[in-house]
């Protein structure tokens, strides 16, 4: 079956019964749907399509390998719920591959992140302190993100050191207000040293474009530093004050 009618009745009758499975597979493993519901949709027709092709509800975010069934199976093709997501995709990032199946505390993190991102983007309101929190805790961080965070850090909701991995020549010509420390990637295995008594408090690294402190950031995280963020596109984007000097 090479084209497949998603709007047919066999396609529909389909799919209604790749919903039951998917919410069979929750039951049976405590798990919960994307808060995304367009992810769901689309997972769950890949699902369906790939059940009318192939007889088996293959990952759609995979190509299934061999043209027989014998060849299919000698590829160990992922069939859901697969193997991967239940030992170590679900378990260990709270998602599989494919997105639709969730662990709920993960589901709420997610519901959380998004009332977040509109929060600090639309700039309707400040940040609770929970909120300063979970966003503190991610690893790559937008311009308007590190700016809500420093204002949550003045209002003493949480606290991080913010790093200026960039040369002092550079840091003179703008840096951003509230920078702690200037620790240049020329000497970073020197001028690190000093902060090796902070390994358990959270750190935002940044630089002109991102490239340099995301090295940082991963080479801070091999010294021992517990949580290291970095301003994904640097100081470029960065719309909260700069000073010079």
């Amino acid at each position: 079956m090479d084209s497949i009618d998603v709007n047919s009745q066999e396609f529909q009758a389909e799919l209604q019964k790749t919903w039951k499975f998917v919410h069979k597979v929750n039951e049976t493993f405590g798990w919960v749907q994307n808060p995304n519901e367009e992810v769901n949709d689309g997972v769950a027709m890949g699902l369906t399509r790939n059940k009318l092709i192939y007889g088996k509800r293959f990952c759609p975010c995979f190509m299934v390998i061999g043209e027989t069934e014998e060849e299919r199976k000698k590829a160990d093709n992922r069939i859901c719920p697969c193997k991967p997501a239940i030992e170590k995709e679900i378990p260990e990032d709270g998602t599989c591959h494919c997105g639709i199946f969730y662990t709920p505390e993960y589901a709420e993190y997610q519901k959380k992140d998004k009332i977040i991102k509109e929060v600090v983007h639309t700039h309707s309101r400040g940040l609770s302190k929970d909120e300063a929190k979970i966003l503190l805790n991610k690893e790559q961080l937008d311009g308007d993100e590190l700016d809500a965070l420093i204002e949550a850090r003045k209002l003493k909701m949480i606290d991080f050191i913010l790093i200026d991995v960039r040369e002092m020549m550079e840091y003179k010509m703008g840096h951003i207000v509230g920078t702690d420390a200037i620790v240049p990637t020329s000497r970073f295995y020197l001028e690190i040293e000093k902060f090796n008594d902070k390994k358990d408090v959270p750190i935002i690294v940044y630089c002109l474009t991102g490239s340099r402190s995301y090295q940082v950031q991963y080479a801070m995280k091999s010294l021992g530093f517990k949580h290291v963020g970095n301003l994904q596109y640097g100081i470029m984007t960065y719309p909260g004050e700069i000073e010079k000097g």
